[in-house]
């Protein structure tokens, strides 16, 4: 994939997004070896340096989470070890982002050494952290970035003055490349020969000042990740390839429908003597089977007779769930007196499953518990298995671990709590798995949404712009990352404020028009949801978006650039007009094919996203085996501004990423409703972008750096990639979208049942080489 990168411009030297050659204060920890540590203070409030009313503008999500973790940036240390590598704990989770690469690259830039030398791990679950553990709302490089730099600067100084003392000489004729520091007359010294040297016995504050902009070699230039040969060489390790003394495969039987309960079993000791199962227990939500093999457990649970209870969807179905939206409805207002467009938008219920099956290890003993998962939100997962096992915190350690996949799943640690459940009960560790069909019928949704939008306007002049959302329930039970604001958003008056000022946070108006407003109703809490990659921002987007282009079209502009000429920002502008430069907007194409622009804006970042697609009968109605078809999207131009793009390669690997979504979320992946269960049970089923949806051409765009530091990156571009999907579709058929997936109507294969609830483990693999 061909990506493009706008030279760097100079970081400021200061300001409310700059970080340039300014003085911080650090620490450095009584320790045998060097360890170091940021000394920051909680940001200074709301920017004043812009004249808007958007409050987005002054302050969004991204910044209240940054706030919150900057008080126990201190807590978070850089160590250099007698063997010269630097070792540092990140309080995220990886999953697929590269955040371990682009933390590498912030360490070895400030201090100096080879991106190879330093040592990346996840950190343990730390409750002392409080709001500086939770991954999510694209977060992660924008709260770290100054608090990583900082702790590597302490490091560096005091590496440079102990060099200096050993050698006589000032410390400011060193210099510290490629983890050695050079003094006058040849002198040399690795960093882990001056390790020890460099520790303090005590604890002291220091000053450094960061490196500036303009002498940066690592951060901003393409790098590999860090991980890349481990994973396609399959070194790299997941939770299920830890290696815990007896955690024996195990698996649930579920009920058929959602979250149903178990009412019986009448066949607990004919399971229990099947070959290579251990231990069959019921729990809260189901009956799990421990066994020698996986496929001994998938036999098991299929051989169970389980009479169970209603669930909390029972009988429900999409037509009821709209209904029930529907009449949630916020009103839109009087009807306006001078000329307007309006549209009601459905999008239904999308899955949530990782590539990672859903999992965890766990191994719970009388007085402690130890637990080994992928986990977003690992301090709130300590805080709920300590009290759901009446220990107290100590006695518990979680684990994180690398993870497969998430893009919002993983805030949810379901599957570690069970694990503990069965462990508890069976006396014995267990290594924890779902089924595939578990996840897309059991697990984390998107909740089923309606968007009405209205733009009122007068000739040329749009005065008034309004949009009400209604959703169902999106759980935000994670809080952000520690128990107090993760059992206030439960609550039930809470979690309708706690969903508001999220959806209010993270939302934003980036088009002059006029009076807007934006609300939030949401209904329903008989469903397992949760924040899916970018939450609400692909829906209120795509509605707003289409809603602009049929503007444009009632005006008869072009929607291009109707769109440039309403935006806010120069900024703004800038990254509209690359995306349609370089993806030649406007230009003549077949009946039946067209293109499609859209703009995003959010978390100090902003994305736009041309595409091409191919609506013609002969691409619509091509057969493929096993899956659905309909249009594809043939050209894709993403281009993006973010800031300071710490590591481009894995911003436009983010970026891919996020217009795979994007098409997915408008041609092809739905959950389908029945009698209070989805159909869907398994990717084979559920459509996401595969092979035949993906675009043949596509470009990213990295643009300039216009702020000095990183914005939000990593949900940046899927809310715009829809819905340049959407309006490129609107376009080529000459008919607006209105319901998403566009191929929700049409069932294109047979569902599998829900009792036994997974299916059999397959045997005709070879069959299907190709």
């Amino acid at each position: 994939m061909p990506g493009t990168e706008r030279p760097l411009t100079p970081e400021p030297e200061s300001g409310a997004h700059g970080v340039g050659r300014r003085r911080f204060l650090g620490y450095v920890l009584a320790a045998p070896t060097l360890t170091a540590a940021a000394h920051l203070a909680p940001a200074s409030g709301a920017r004043a340096d812009i004249p808007s009313p958007e409050i987005t503008e002054l302050v969004d999500l991204n910044d209240v989470m940054t706030a919150a973790a900057l008080p126990t940036s201190g807590l978070i240390t850089v160590e250099v070890g007698r063997d010269g590598t630097v070792s540092f704990a990140l309080p995220r989770a990886e999953v697929g982002q590269g955040i371990t690469t682009s933390t590498a690259m912030l360490i070895a830039e400030e201090l100096g050494v080879p991106v190879d030398r330093v040592r990346v791990t996840l950190a343990d679950a730390r409750p002392e952290l409080l709001f500086n553990q939770l991954t999510g709302g694209s977060n992660t490089t924008f709260s770290t970035y100054t608090p990583i730099r900082v702790a590597a600067a302490v490091a560096r100084g005091r590496l440079l003055a102990a060099a200096a003392a050993a050698w006589g000489t000032d410390v400011t004729g060193l210099t510290l490349r490629a983890g050695v520091v050079t003094g006058p007359g040849g002198r040399s010294a690795g960093i882990g020969a001056l390790s020890e040297r460099a520790a303090s016995v005590r604890t002291e504050r220091v000053a450094v000042d960061l490196k500036p902009r303009a002498e940066f070699t690592v951060v901003g230039r393409p790098h590999g990740r860090v991980d890349a040969l481990a994973a396609v060489t399959g070194r790299k390790k997941f939770t299920m390839d830890l290696d815990v003394p007896d955690a024996l495969p195990t698996m649930v039987c579920r009920p058929p429908t959602i979250n149903g309960k178990v009412g019986s079993v009448s066949n607990l000791a004919e399971v229990r003597a099947l070959p290579g199962v251990t231990d069959v227990v019921v729990i809260p939500t189901g009956v799990a089977v421990r066994a020698a093999t996986f496929g001994r457990c998938v036999d098991a649970v299929r051989a169970l007779k389980v009479s169970w209870r209603p669930g909390s969807a029972e009988g429900k179905s999409d037509d009821s769930v709209l209904e029930e939206l529907r009449k949630a409805e916020l009103p839109l207002g009087l009807p306006p007196l001078t000329p307007s467009v309006e549209g009601r938008f459905t999008f239904h219920f999308r899955g949530n499953s990782a590539l990672e099956p859903n999992c965890a290890i766990a191994d719970v003993r009388p007085g402690r518990a130890e637990v080994w998962s992928s986990l977003k939100a690992p301090i709130v997962a300590k805080e709920a298995i300590a009290a759901k096992l009446g220990l107290p915190l100590g006695a518990v350690t979680v684990h994180v671990t690398e993870g497969g996949g998430s893009f919002g799943r993983k805030l949810f640690f379901d599957a570690a709590l069970e694990a503990v459940e069965i462990s508890r009960k069976i006396g014995k560790p267990v290594r924890l798995m779902w089924h595939r069909a578990d996840d897309s019928r059991q697990g984390r949704v998107h909740p089923m949404a309606t968007s009405r939008v209205r733009i009122a306007h007068l000739g040329d002049t749009v005065l008034s712009y309004r949009q009400r959302h209604t959703s169902v329930s999106t759980d935000l039970g994670h809080g952000l990352g520690e128990i107090f604001t993760a059992l206030a958003a439960k609550l039930p008056v809470g979690d309708i404020g706690f969903s508001e000022t999220f959806f209010q946070l993270s939302q934003s108006m980036p088009y002059d028009f006029g009076a807007n407003s934006r609300l939030l109703s949401e209904t329903d809490k008989s469903f397992n949801t949760g924040s899916m990659r970018n939450v609400y921002s692909p829906d209120v987007t795509c509605a707003r978006e289409l809603l602009v282009d049929r503007l444009a079209a009632k005006l008869g502009k072009d929607p291009y650039r109707f769109r440039h000429g309403f935006l806010r920002d120069e900024r703004y502008r800038a990254v509209l007009a690359e995306v349609a430069e370089a993806g030649d907007w406007g230009r003549s194409m077949p009946a039946g094919t067209a293109q499609g622009i859209a703009f995003h804006s959010e978390y100090h970042s902003v994305s736009a996203v041309l595409v091409e697609i191919d609506c013609r009968p002969e691409t619509v109605g091509r057969p493929v085996r096993d899956g659905v078809s309909g249009p594809r999207v043939t050209k894709a131009v993403m281009a993006v501004d973010v800031g300071l793009a710490v590591n481009p390669r894995g911003l436009e690997a983010q970026m891919m990423g996020c217009l795979m979504d994007g098409i997915a979320l408008t041609l092809t992946s739905s959950l389908h409703l029945r009698d209070g269960h989805f159909l869907e049970a398994s990717w084979d089923d559920y459509f996401y972008t595969r092979q035949w949806n993906t675009p043949p051409e596509l470009d990213v765009i990295v643009m300039p750096d216009t702020t000095g530091r990183p914005g939000g990156a990593g949900e940046l571009g899927v809310a715009a990639s829809m819905a340049a999907v959407a309006c490129a579709y609107g376009r080529a058929t000459g008919t607006m979208p209105t319901v998403f997936p566009i191929n929700h109507g049409t069932l294109s294969f047979t569902p599998k049942p829900t009792v036994p609830p997974v299916p059999a483990s397959p045997t005709d693999g070879l069959d299907h080489v190709r």
